[in-house]
């Protein structure tokens, strides 16, 4: 039934359910699934399996809290046909608990206390309304004592008992709940006597909004306010409707037993359900803002993660301070560092000539500069430097050190997210035992230039910054989500297996950090990998890891070409039997191409070669594929960073100045682009195209290289309006 319910939700059959499933139950990994197994499959792609690997979850566990119901409500003797009909209709976790709220243990209430005063057949007289013609005095009398003295008493604990029943009721929570979340407004004002000194929430100290209109935005924001004490949050809704409606449906009539029901209905509702839906609704709502902030922040690091790298390059990387200096570290073309400086701005004259002669020993080619405190005071110093040393106008003192440098010096600023959480982290430490963790950071800013998926894995993924409100989130789910975003950038890149560190592997498919650092220690004690299938001697990894890992390895240098390529060992029979079959002596790409031609003229098809070799369709034309481009890294196809010579100032923008910048950041209401001066500027969601413009993750994400018009620039709040509108 659960694998017929996913199909049905996500639009696939019930074959590729069962068969993905069974893959995940025992044990492949969505990047291994996603690429080697399409035949399985049917093609889903890597999204289309985490969602419904996710929906899998809540439904098995749906399974699980209806199974801990049934049988507690069974024990407790309070199963019955109906309910328990009701329970296996129940589709949701809300509607399970809307039906066991009656029986659930709870803590003692005014309803539980009437009960054991021996008030609940009353309470059962009133809501059937059966009083046989006779008055309150009458009815009350049997259930008079010494602990229920009077008939006000007994009738005021019998409403308790009707407002509770009533407000416990599953048919009447589901229907209220669904009228509130249809037409409730959300009020929002300021506390009165709290300080917001920054104006932060100024925006909604007098606001109010339909529900179903509150943006994702919003609700965290609002959240925020109302822990911070500032804010003041309610749900508006027209109760007295819903109290009328209910009202008529327990007490139609006009007799003294309908005016105590109608009454306790009114009560039970004030006190019991209102409250109760306004936190459904609620939690509901910041779920739903959660959930989609993990999106967003999903979406921004995978950007992150998938910059183009800067390969080749002498790097010197810039940790910005003006107190504490700016700290320089050069690294060469393998990441290596290779030299450390420091300097300081308010000695500007002493400092550009040791920048100069530090980027003239070293051939230095790009200047890293992170974009923390002092940054654009660093950059006007760099920039100058450049000038000076394109203008000749500095000698190297130590001229028989110098290094042939290209005619080309030139800087980008660098997000430093999370430099300082590894300078400090153990993974730094293992790393450069012999350095100070102040020293650590600025080789991370300059190495995350030349390839920032290997550096940035490094860092836990929410030190990076990419989205809004990531404190304001559920912690868990936040690490899960971006856990599984950075798993999915590594596999789909690919890891060179020999110079891959320990925190990247971790990422690989099958592996896990243990294995990650027994990979590097046979590394160090054996040399290099020279196979794929020398990963089997590697202590703790067994079959099955090889299996999930082994295609997402690459050894450039492999005697056996296919190790150089993302064609998994299990198909080398198939791929040497297409060589084979077209003249496999030469490079990969060449018998690639012959293939293709063959396939392009007629003379064979991909069903035709899968009969030959045994391998499907799907499966042949990557192995096609990854022969055309063995070393592909999908990264090198995206634009490099935006590299600049010279410095650019708030003053020197005027509106419709075009611009080329990087997108920092993407929120729901535009995206954050540098474009070289101090603040970056926003393309507001309405700017972002001509045409209408629901998701800005549609047209940009973090990474991407984009031409901006300035609309406005207010200087004084630092605040930079841009359009991407032609």
């Amino acid at each position: 039934m659960i694998l017929t319910r996913i199909a049905r939700e996500l639009g696939l059959t019930v074959q590729q359910v069962e068969r993905t499933v069974a893959l995940l139950d025992e044990g492949s990994t969505v990047p291994f699934i996603t690429r080697y197994r399409k035949e399985a499959t049917g093609g889903l792609d890597e999204e289309q399996i985490r969602r419904l690997a996710e929906r899998l979850g809540y439904l098995r566990g749906l399974e699980a809290r209806r199974a801990e119901v049934r049988a507690s409500m069974e024990q407790g003797g309070h199963l019955t046909p109906e309910l328990d009909k009701a329970l296996a209709a129940a589709e949701t976790l809300q509607a399970i608990e809307d039906i066991y709220l009656p029986f659930r243990p709870k803590r003692r209430t005014r309803a539980q206390m009437a009960r054991e005063l021996g008030l609940q057949p009353l309470a059962e007289l009133l809501l059937a309304r059966q009083h046989g013609g006779h008055g309150p005095d009458e009815v009350c009398t049997p259930f008079l004592g010494e602990q229920v003295p009077t008939v006000a008493v007994a009738l005021a604990g019998a409403r308790d008992i009707v407002a509770e029943m009533v407000a416990e009721t599953a048919s009447v929570r589901q229907a209220v709940r669904e009228a509130v979340r249809r037409t409730a407004h959300v009020r929002v004002s300021r506390k009165e006597g709290v300080a917001d000194e920054k104006g932060t929430y100024q925006a909604y100290y007098e606001f109010s909004q339909p529900l179903t209109a509150l943006p994702p935005y919003r609700t965290l924001a609002i959240n925020r306010g109302e822990r911070e004490g500032v804010l003041i949050i309610d749900l508006e809704s027209n109760q007295d409707a819903f109290i009328g409606s209910l009202q008529r449906r327990y007490a139609p009539g006009h007799g003294w037993m309908d005016d105590e029901v109608r009454a306790a209905v009114a009560d039970g509702f004030k006190r019991l359900l209102a409250p109760a839906i306004e936190r459904d609704l609620r939690s509901e709502l910041s779920d739903v803002a959660e959930q989609h902030a993990l999106v967003i922040f999903a979406a921004n690091l995978r950007g992150l993660l998938l910059q183009s790298p800067l390969r080749g390059r002498v790097v010197l990387g810039v940790d910005p301070g003006f107190r504490t200096g700016c700290k320089l570290a050069v690294v060469d073309t393998t990441g290596k560092y290779v030299e450390g400086a420091l300097i300081y701005l308010h000695q500007p004259d002493k400092a550009k000539e040791t920048l100069l002669a530090l980027c003239q020993r070293r051939g230095v080619q790009v200047i890293a500069i992170g974009n923390g405190t002092a940054s654009r005071e660093t950059e006007a110093l760099v920039a100058e430097v450049i000038r000076i040393r394109d203008e000749g106008r500095i000698a190297n003192r130590d001229a028989s050190s110098l290094i042939p440098h290209p005619s080309l010096l030139q800087y980008t600023i660098v997000s430093e997210a999370g430099a300082s959480v590894y300078s400090a982290s153990p993974v730094a430490r293992d790393e450069y035992p012999n350095l100070d963790a102040t020293e650590r950071g600025n080789i991370s800013i300059a190495r995350r230039l030349q390839d920032p998926l290997a550096e940035l894995v490094k860092i836990d993924p929410k030190a990076l910054g990419v989205g809004l409100y990531q404190h304001d989130v559920n912690q868990k789910a936040l690490a899960a989500r971006l856990g599984d975003v950075v798993e999915s950038a590594v596999n789909y890149v690919g890891v060179d297996l020999n110079t891959a560190s320990a925190p990247l592997l971790t990422y690989v498919a099958g592996l896990n950090s243990k294995v990650a650092k027994a990979i590097v220690a046979h590394r160090d004690d054996g040399g290099p990998f020279r196979a794929r299938k020398e990963l089997l001697k590697v202590k703790g990894l067994g079959p099955k890891a090889f299996e999930q890992a082994a295609g997402f390895l690459r050894i450039p240098d492999a005697t056996d070409p296919l190790d150089r390529t993302a064609i998994h060992p299990e198909s080398y029979v198939a791929a040497r039997k297409l060589l084979d079959l077209f003249g496999g002596d030469g490079p990969l790409p060449e018998a690639a191409a012959r293939i293709r031609a063959a396939i392009s003229r007629g003379e064979t098809s991909l069903a035709d070669l899968s009969t030959l070799t045994g391998a499907g369709e799907p499966t042949l034309a990557d192995i096609i594929e990854y022969m055309a481009r063995p070393g592909r890294d999908p990264r090198e196809e995206l634009p490099p960073p935006l590299l600049r010579a010279d410095v650019l100032k708030l003053e020197d923008l005027a509106p419709g100045m075009w611009l080329k910048g990087t997108v920092r950041n993407v929120v729901d209401f535009g995206a954050f682009v540098d474009i070289g001066v101090k603040q970056d500027g926003l393309v507001h969601v309405s700017e972002l195209s001509a045409h209408f413009v629901k998701n800005p993750l549609e047209l940009v994400q973090v990474g991407d290289q984009v031409d901006v018009r300035v609309l406005s620039v207010d200087a004084v709040r630092g605040r930079i309006a841009l359009s991407m509108r032609t």
